[in-house]
């Protein structure tokens, strides 16, 4: 593999736009999730359902659903690369099975029972205090049927890994001289220009365009649901993944996106206006037809998408590059705060739901109360012992991540 032209980093080893910006994804989760409750008709397909919905609210979470994991694994195939190179194949393989494979075995279980904990709260409030003597089918535990819960991105990064490292082996091995990656860096910085969300969009709207029982409003599907993640999100997510495993070949690519920010905002709104106009701010749970108004939404939403997500690297690149104690504390914390959120949230969420109350108010608490919560714990739980190092790396107590630690500490929050 050609050897990346990196520039310079500063002593602390560390792309602080890039970081800010992933925590920034991550937390945005948070934000979706706590959303959730008060999108109307939200009683079929989440743990609980407001008395005051929000159609405003939904904002909140479709704006944030068409980018965020796109931008999430464009920054982790960056950075896996980075590790990769910085670690060598065998430490980096360890070091992916000790921060992403064992959080989600050992975190996958309790997730699970809290979640399900929550739901029969919800439901024996829901019925008068009583549980329901008939309850909804579960899980079949199948690979067809598995929730992964929120955790579903640390099995799909394990995929993404696995998938990378193989091609990468397969090309070494029948690409001695270069010549394919030397065509394929071409082809990248090709397409790295102002165009680059109208090229890339391209494969993201043919598979949603392809994608069975797609339910438009929610833009590409999850997989939380099954072990066997769907062609759109396998094109959305694994895409992504790979154009940052490219990039990181060709750092300098990067600046493409830092100066073209404001065009691809302006594109970003444009095409995200376009969306709302086709399907409105209530979720619509029927499937899509195969109509030219589907086709012009698909265009629009895979634009709107990459436009959103170049913009923001752009912008992190732009404005976040300088090192910031709050923004480096807040990067660090993102990871543990992501990883036991969604119980928190959906328990407020519970809590609240039947209090007549502005549905904006009920969201601000459930918001500042899980932040507290998770912040709170992070700093007296985390930050400095056996749990941190085991997310984070190693810190010095009190002080910073080692150096070791600190050169890879932005890949495992992947």
């Amino acid at each position: 593999m050609a050897t990346s032209r990196l520039p310079p980093l500063p002593s602390s080893e560390r792309w602080h736009g890039l970081d800010a910006i992933r925590a920034f994804a991550l937390l945005l989760g948070v934000c979706l999730h706590a959303s959730m409750s008060f999108l109307p008709g939200a009683q079929y397909f989440w743990v609980a359902h407001d008395t005051q919905p929000s159609a405003a609210l939904g904002l909140l979470f479709y704006v944030p659903h068409m980018f965020r994991m796109i931008l999430f694994f464009l920054l982790a195939g960056f950075f896996a690369r980075m590790g990769l190179e910085r670690l060598g194949l065998r430490r980096f393989a360890r070091d992916r099975w000790w921060r992403i494979a064992t959080p989600l075995l050992a975190g996958w279980p309790l997730a699970f029972a809290a979640i399900v904990a929550v739901l029969a709260w919800g439901a024996m409030l829901a019925n008068g205090g009583v549980m329901p003597k008939q309850a909804p089918p579960g899980p079949a535990f199948t690979p067809e049927s598995f929730p992964l819960t929120h955790l579903w991105f640390l099995y799909a990064l394990l995929l993404a890994y696995l998938g990378a490292l193989l091609l990468r082996s397969a090309t070494a091995l029948a690409d001695r001289q270069g010549r394919v990656m030397r065509t394929i860096d071409r082809i990248v910085r090709g397409v790295m220009g102002p165009w680059a969300p109208l090229i890339l969009a391209v494969p993201l709207a043919i598979s949603l365009w392809l994608q069975p029982q797609w339910f438009m409003w929610f833009g590409i599907p999850t997989p939380d649901q099954s072990l066997y993640p769907s062609f759109a999100a396998v094109t959305g997510f694994g895409g992504a993944f790979a154009l940052g495993w490219l990039l990181h070949r060709q750092t300098d690519l990067l600046q493409v996106w830092s100066r073209h920010w404001p065009l691809m905002t302006m594109l970003a709104i444009a095409c995200t206006m376009a969306c709302l106009t086709i399907v409105g701010l209530a979720p619509k749970l029927a499937p899509a037809t195969h109509d030219t108004r589907t086709l012009l939404y698909v265009a629009c939403y895979s634009v709107a998408a990459w436009s959103w997500t170049l913009a923001l690297v752009g912008i992190a690149l732009r404005f976040l590059s300088a090192h910031s104690p709050v923004r480096r504390y807040v990067a660090d914390a993102s990871y543990w705060m992501y990883l036991i959120h969604l119980p928190l949230v959906m328990a407020l969420q519970v809590a609240v739901a039947r209090l007549d109350w502005p549905a904006s108010l009920k969201f601000a608490v459930i918001l500042i109360s899980v932040f507290a919560v998770m912040l709170t714990s992070y700093h007296w739980l985390v930050r400095n012992t056996w749990l941190g190092a085991w997310l984070n790396g190693r810190r010095k107590a009190g002080g910073p991540t080692v150096p070791e630690a600190r050169a890879t500490s932005v890949v495992p929050a992947m």
